[in-house]
């Protein structure tokens, strides 16, 4: 048995680091799963960037909310469109929710490529990929649909 799903909070520490990260992503460097997603505010309507991983599964590409709703996804899911960039390059996509069966393989996988995420779910690691249908509520997973490349 896991320990409750902590809460994820954004605080000075988590947006240096994410500074960091962001100006990593920027050129390329790090692991090659990280981008920064862009997504228009659903009250503001101006962009906002946020570093995130995505999950490759052959051709298929998959964007997942390790730290439950926050704002990035329900911004996402109202502009139904989101940019990836990475090192220069900068690709727009349309998202799909996954249902609970549909998400659960993808999030293992998730948190095979992500360990730093543990705590914000409630089952572990090694747990069958069945046990992640009940993290879907949680944890939204999107299937990423390439519409075009923006210029850089």
């Amino acid at each position: 048995m896991s320990a409750p799903m902590r809460r994820f909070r954004t605080d000075l520490r988590r947006r240096l680091t994410d500074a960091l990260v962001a100006a990593a992503i920027k050129r390329g460097i790090g692991p090659s799963q990280r981008y920064l997603l862009t997504v228009v505010g659903r009250k503001t309507q101006t962009p906002h960037t946020t570093p995130v991983s995505v999950v490759n599964d052959g051709s298929a590409r998959y964007l997942v909310g390790p730290y439950g709703v926050v704002g990035w996804v329900r911004n996402a899911r109202r502009a139904g469109i989101v940019t990836l960039a990475r090192a220069g390059q900068i690709e727009q996509f349309s998202l799909a929710s996954l249902s609970p069966e549909e998400a659960a393989p993808i999030l293992k996988r998730y948190l095979a490529l992500e360990p730093i995420t543990a705590p914000y779910f409630d089952v572990r690691a090694d747990a069958p990929a069945e046990a992640f249908q009940s993290e879907a509520a949680q944890h939204p997973v999107f299937k990423l649909t390439r519409t075009g490349s923006l210029a850089t």
